[in-house]
């Protein structure tokens, strides 16, 4: 069963910055609770506690709630009124759509003196002969009756025949609790019936899911499609035969519902998950290690290769509105792989990229996925080609111009387009002039050693 938690009672304490020891209010409504416990121990200040629409059968664990002034317990399976002698403080009691038939348990509020508010709405004791005048007799106190006020004469009038409706409850009340008490045990027995047919159910599952031979397996096999329809069309059955039978209004009867729709729940979850588990993974490398194109999420998408700056950018159309931490990005060398709420997209990209140096962001403006991707080989290119017949005053002029602008330019020569001197062969010359003044032009004699 569910019971009240710590961690449930800090997540509904988050206008108390979380801190349950200095709560004041809090509401614990629609949280399938089924056991009432703990919270006059953590929460000793509360003055107003909702705890409608939940499975609640019994009134507990509140009467060390001294400060409390609203409990709100409607729509439960509380069967009688009773521990709130100790809520001093206690004003509003809302008890509405219960299965109070005990009436003459409200007596157990005489204590509370401050109480001025009562609803007991929708309780089989709201059935009863003289319920009105009964419990306007029994607690002075109280100013307004399931919203409607007490005037003084109606409870003069409730006192002078307060014997005798006294004794009418008390005889409708004992009819009330041996009909209660049959339907208790024609719940108790159809609930025995349920589980001994679930379990034979589940002893035959287990029977024709275990065949003994090969032949059988492979049998069994080929059979799944007609088993699994023939096993909705019997849920379907089994479900239309417990929404369509007629049973009483009780708490039995409520917690059952809730129950089985719990139950119902859990199988479609199992269900799905055991059909996720199932689903054929997509094949993103081939047995021989080749790496595929997949888009699974079937989305659009670019991909630039951006030589400038010397890296390849991915624009991936994701969903505007699609949380990012739906999105597994995983950057390998020679390939990128997106996961879009688990769905493969796979690229193979064009050249090697530094997986390292990668980023991935999201468009502010589109919400497309942004994955930019420096390449592995760095490539370095000349912004300007210069000639072999560059004049030296046009050379002059651009190395200023280089030293000018701070950049360092470099050339990209190729060696079959430009010879280059045989210095092996490069020896020393030696002159030797002619004697005599009027010799104006010397000869020149090489000689060359070999």
């Amino acid at each position: 069963f569910v019971s009240v938690t710590e961690d449930l009672v800090r997540r509904r304490a988050e206008h108390n910055n979380c801190e349950i020891f200095s709560l004041e209010e809090i509401s614990l409504h629609q949280q399938e609770i089924e056991k009432l416990e703990h919270l006059d121990k953590w929460c000793r200040d509360l003055k107003i506690l909702y705890l409608q629409n939940n499975l609640i059968p019994k009134i507990e664990n509140v009467g060390k709630l001294k400060k409390l002034e609203y409990l709100n317990v409607a729509l439960n399976n509380i069967e009688r009124i009773e521990n709130l002698e100790g809520c001093e403080e206690l004003k509003k009691l809302d008890l509405t759509a219960n299965f109070i038939g005990e009436l003459s348990s409200i007596e157990s509020l005489k204590c509370n003196i401050h109480l001025k508010e009562l609803f007991l709405m929708g309780n089989p004791c709201t059935e009863f002969e003289g319920y009105r005048q009964f419990v306007v007799a029994t607690l002075h106190q109280l100013k307004y009756l399931d919203s409607k006020e007490i005037e003084r004469s109606e409870r003069i009038k409730a006192l002078q025949n307060y014997p005798e409706v006294k004794w009418k409850i008390r005889e409708q009340e004992q009819t009330y609790l041996l009909k209660r008490a049959k339907e208790k045990e024609e719940a108790q027995r159809k609930m025995q019936e349920r589980k001994d047919e679930k379990q034979k159910q589940m002893d035959c599952k287990l029977g024709f899911d275990s065949p003994d031979s090969p032949q059988e397996k492979s049998n069994h096999a080929e059979g799944d499609g007609e088993q699994e329809r023939c096993r909705t069309v019997e849920n379907d059955d089994e479900e239309r035969k417990f929404w369509e039978e007629p049973t009483p209004y009780t708490p039995e009867s409520r917690l059952e519902t809730h129950r089985y729709i719990e139950e119902k729940r859990r199988a479609k979850d199992n269900i799905r998950e055991s059909k996720k588990r199932e689903r054929t993974a997509w094949t993103l490398v081939t047995a021989e290690g080749k790496v595929l194109n997949v888009n699974v999420p079937k989305l659009h998408f670019s991909l630039k290769d951006d030589e400038e700056n010397n890296q390849v950018i991915l624009d991936l159309a994701v969903y505007r509105h699609l949380d990012t931490s739906l999105l597994d990005v995983d950057v390998q060398p020679t390939y990128i792989r997106v996961l879009v709420k688990g769905k493969p997209f796979q690229l193979v990209l064009p050249e090697e990229v530094k997986p390292d140096s990668s980023c991935a962001k999201r468009s502010q403006t589109t919400g497309h996925l942004v994955v930019t991707m420096p390449k592995a080989k760095e490539v370095i290119l000349a912004k300007q080609k210069v000639s072999a017949s560059v004049k030296h005053s046009d050379c002059n002029t651009q190395q200023k111009n280089t030293r000018r602008s701070g950049q360092i330019e470099k050339l990209e020569v190729d060696p079959s387009k430009y010879s280059f001197p045989d210095v092996t062969k490069i020896i020393q010359e030696k002159e030797r002039t002619g004697q005599g003044p009027i010799k104006l032009q010397p000869q020149k004699v090489t000689e060359v050693k070999r």
